[in-house]
Formats: C-alpha cells, sequence, structure tokens
C-alpha cells in the first residue's frame, strides 16, 4: 500500500470539502491514527508529510514513542483516559483530545503542574447517548466546560465527538451539526481559558460531511493506512 498516495488523496479529498464549505484547506488539521500501527509505518507517514499523529492508548504510545524520539511529532490521545494514567499521558501528548469528566480534568490537571505552560484539551461529546461509548453527555457538556477552564494548567480548545456509525455518511451530518451549535453556545459564555475553535469530527468515511460542517480536526486512520 502506497502511503504517500493514500495520504494525497485523502488532502485532496479535505480541499474538495473545503471547497464545497468555503473554507481553506489549512483550517483543518489532519490527525493519522495510528492504533495498532507500528513505528516503521509511522515513519513512512511522517516522511510523506504527516505532522499530527492519534493514538487510542497511553500504554502503546509509551511502547513507540522511543523510536519516534527524533521526530517532531504532534502526538494526539484520542482514545479514552483512565483517571490511573493521567500522569504517563501528559508526558506522552501535546493534546488530550478525550476528556469526559470533571474528575478526569482535575486529575490530569494535577499531573500536568509543572508543564510550564498549558495543555490543550478537548471534552469528548457522547452526542449518540450509546452506553458503548465514553463521551460527556450533551446537557452536561456547558458545566463541564465552565469548570475545566477554571483548572491552572489545562487549555480547553474546543470539542471532540465519535458519533454513531451509520453507513450513509449523509445521516451523520446532524451530530456534526449539533456539536457546531454545542460550541457556539459555550463560546458565547466568555469563559477564561475556553476556546471552541477545534471541532474534532470526523474519520475516515465521514470527514468530508464533518468539514462541511465546520471540523478543523479529522481524524483519519483506514484512508490513510487501510484497514488494520
Amino acid at each position: 500500500m502506497d502511503l504517500q498516495e493514500n495520504i494525497a488523496r485523502v488532502r485532496e479529498r479535505i480541499a474538495a470539502a473545503c471547497g464545497r464549505g468555503g473554507r481553506r484547506p489549512e483550517e483543518v488539521r489532519l490527525v493519522a491514527v495510528s492504533k495498532t500501527i507500528p513505528a516503521d509505518r509511522i515513519r513512512q507517514a511522517y516522511a510523506a508529510g504527516l505532522r499530527d499523529f492519534g493514538e487510542n492508548r497511553v500504554q502503546e504510545a509509551k511502547e513507540k514513542r522511543p523510536a519516534l524520539a527524533d521526530l517532531d511529532i504532534t502526538w494526539h490521545l484520542i482514545g479514552h483516559l483512565q483517571t490511573n494514567k493521567v500522569k504517563p499521558a501528559q508526558e506522552l501528548f501535546q493534546w488530550v483530545d478525550s476528556i469526559d469528566s470533571f474528575r478526569l480534568a482535575e486529575k490530569l490537571d494535577h499531573a500536568a503542574r509543572g508543564r510550564g505552560q498549558r495543555l490543550p484539551v478537548l471534552l469528548e461529546v457522547n452526542l449518540g447517548a450509546e452506553p458503548t461509548k465514553f463521551g460527556a453527555a450533551e446537557e452536561d457538556v456547558v458545566r463541564l466546560a465552565e469548570q475545566a477552564g477554571q483548572l491552572p494548567t489545562l487549555e480547553l480548545r474546543g470539542l471532540m465527538v465519535v458519533p454513531p456509525y451509520l453507513e450513509n455518511p449523509e445521516q451523520v451530518r446532524p451530530f456534526f451539526r449539533r456539536l457546531r451549535e454545542l460550541a457556539r453556545t459555550i463560546e458565547s459564555r466568555n469563559l477564561p481559558h475556553v476556546s471552541m475553535r477545534e471541532l474534532s469530527m470526523g474519520m475516515s468515511h465521514d470527514f468530508e460531511v464533518a468539514i462541511e460542517e465546520g471540523a478543523t480536526i479529522v481524524r483519519v486512520g483506514t484512508a490513510i493506512f487501510g484497514r488494520r
């Protein structure tokens, strides 16, 4: 599989979606989902121009990082963060994109003290109210943003969603739209250390619709690396 060709195709799809939405491709950050992908393949993707990579598990990232320490990668934790893993998480990742409770935010804030700069985080929202998925309930997110904004070492940059998987991407559009509206509601509160400029939504099969609805971060794995 030609990684370079796959990445070029994904960037073309991003550009086309941006064109339909009246946006510039530079407004969308492509995060390559590298869970289960070995370090040498990540290095190849880096050589092909990717700089942001998303991992689901702290332990897997910890095992890969030494072999990639020479690369200027921005690492995103996009999977659920257990409270007992917050210390290694804040050491391994430049972004934590999956905060879903104030308890978790508090523990991460405490672990991150001494970094010298705020740790960018996103709040994960479970818009589909799916019991098998993590994420804060939609009705709790505004309050969670208010609480997280008061923590001294976290910088809330926006929201993240993993919507229900639906074969037709158009059926997912309402979820992306709801996340955008939720972000606007939070933004209107003018909370300190809280920005809603980032919307992490859209994966390999639906990221074009997500971009049309305002995504600034798309998380793409299969379209880059192939099926696991």
